[in-house]
């Protein structure tokens, strides 16, 4: 793991960084395989040629061994970055098995607040005290995704809130006195299933956001399939919102999380999903990166574009230009698997940047260290591991660690405490707490 190579004290009179001169200096004195036999035997010529042979030949087998690990170990560790200064951890709620937080202003007073669920209660966090309130409580209301937005279009945020199976999405309207009353649950969807993925991003460029589900179960009404659903006229009254399935039964495999943004520079957003595939889902299916390329009308059916289909435990996808050439590429994690890793455009090279990193659940990509750039924030929850990756603005990322004992299944990258620094918020899962991560600023 990266987050090893980030001590300076090896205990045994040299450090990590010292260890990556040395191996680095190995790797560049074998340029290539030496070319005879006395080139490995070196000065021992006095030795019968036999002899020196068999040696030459023990000695080149053992370097085929050992150097590829101890390149590919120098490599690593030269991906780490500093420590630099610390980001301090705030802890907002802990006791409930907790896998989703969204931050805004849910109070009215200018400040970012949080509102989490677990265990059918829908809890927010006024700031800057972080006092906790119950605003909803429903056993059927255990959500495993959710959005703030303003629905109703009255200037002020409300909280959508979406469960898993049996497919349900509903929208609470942020009340006069959100900190003493019950806010009100009203629906948005029953018919998508297996919302594993919820976005908002203006769909159809009218002006208002729109909101993106996955329905990824391989049963219901719309199995295997991608949907977007636009607030209706007059959502205090509406049944429903208006459903349109842009993704008709073509995204199989457990559908997880979504990525938005114009990907192929025609000024039509578009629309990335991921797959994690494996056990649970159906034979043959998943373990795929893919977009789907919105067409002049988005009510109609969209067309999908497979970027990587060898990627086991797929989830997180993001389009975003991490090179800085003005295309779009993408930043993904197999959040069921290892690893994180970005798609340059345009004919998706993946490169690594972090390859171990074990079911790395959730992503945000975001300019943390406000240099310009794209950066990346994860935890993965199987490594107990939060970090936020850093980008030389050309795509080379050096990873640096928040915490080694902090589990996540939903990450934000949110200023919380109003000094323009994106901070970091998560929803702990197994560590059974919501949690957010103080920027300190370069």
């Amino acid at each position: 793991m990266d987050r090893l190579h980030l001590t300076d004290n090896t205990g045994a009179g040299g450090s990590p960084r010292q260890a990556v001169g040395d191996s680095r200096r190995l790797c560049g004195m074998f340029p290539a395989w030496p070319r005879t036999a006395d080139d490995v035997a070196g000065p021992a010529r006095l030795i019968p040629l036999a002899q020196r042979a068999r040696r030459a030949a023990v000695a080149v087998l053992l370097l085929s061994l050992i150097l590829p690990a101890v390149c590919r170990a120098a490599e690593e560790v030269s991906a780490a970055a500093p420590a630099g200064k610390p980001w301090k951890k705030h802890v907002l709620h802990e006791g409930t098995h907790t896998v989703t937080a969204v931050a805004g202003d849910f109070t009215g007073d200018g400040r970012t607040d949080v509102i989490s669920s677990s265990e059918g209660k829908t809890r927010l966090f006024a700031a800057p005290d972080w006092q906790e309130t119950v605003i909803h409580a429903d056993a059927a209301h255990r959500f495993i995704h959710s959005e703030a937005m303003d629905v109703d279009g009255d200037g002020d945020m409300d909280y959508v809130g979406a469960r898993y199976s049996p497919g349900l999405i509903v929208w609470f309207e942020q009340p006069d006195k959100p900190l003493e009353t019950t806010w009100k649950a009203r629906l948005v969807d029953d018919r998508v299933n297996g919302i594993h993925g919820l976005l908002t991003g203006d769909v159809d460029q009218d002006g208002t956001l729109d909101l993106i589900a996955t329905s990824g179960q391989p049963t219901g009404d719309f199995p295997n399939s991608l949907a977007w659903l636009r607030i209706p006229k007059e959502p205090r009254k509406a049944g429903h919102w208006e459903r349109y399935i842009f993704a008709d039964r073509d995204a199989p495999g457990l559908s997880h999380y979504l990525g938005f943004g114009d990907v192929n520079g025609d000024g039509r957003p578009d629309i990335a999903s991921a797959a994690k595939g494996g056990p649970q889902a159906e034979p043959g299916t998943g373990n795929w990166f893919a977009w789907w390329e919105a067409p002049k009308d988005p009510k109609q059916t969209w067309k999908k574009h497979l970027l990587a289909d060898d990627q086991p435990g797929a989830t997180n996808i993001h389009p975003a230009d991490v090179n800085g050439d003005g295309k779009t590429d993408f930043v993904a994690s197999r959040g069921h698997g290892r690893g994180v890793i970005w798609l340059e455009a345009p004919d998706w090279t993946i490169h690594t940047i972090h390859a171990t990193l074990k079911e790395p659940h959730c992503l945000a990509v975001a300019d943390l260290d406000g240099d310009g750039d794209l950066d990346a924030a994860t935890c993965g929850y199987g490594d107990h591991t939060a970090v936020w990756f850093e980008n030389d603005g050309k795509g080379k990322f050096s990873t640096h660690v928040l915490d080694e004992d902090q589990e996540a299944y939903d990450i934000r990258a949110v200023d919380l405490n109003g000094d323009d620094r994106l901070d970091i918020l998560i929803a702990g899962r197994g560590s059974r707490n919501v949690v957010w991560y103080e920027n300190p600023g370069r």
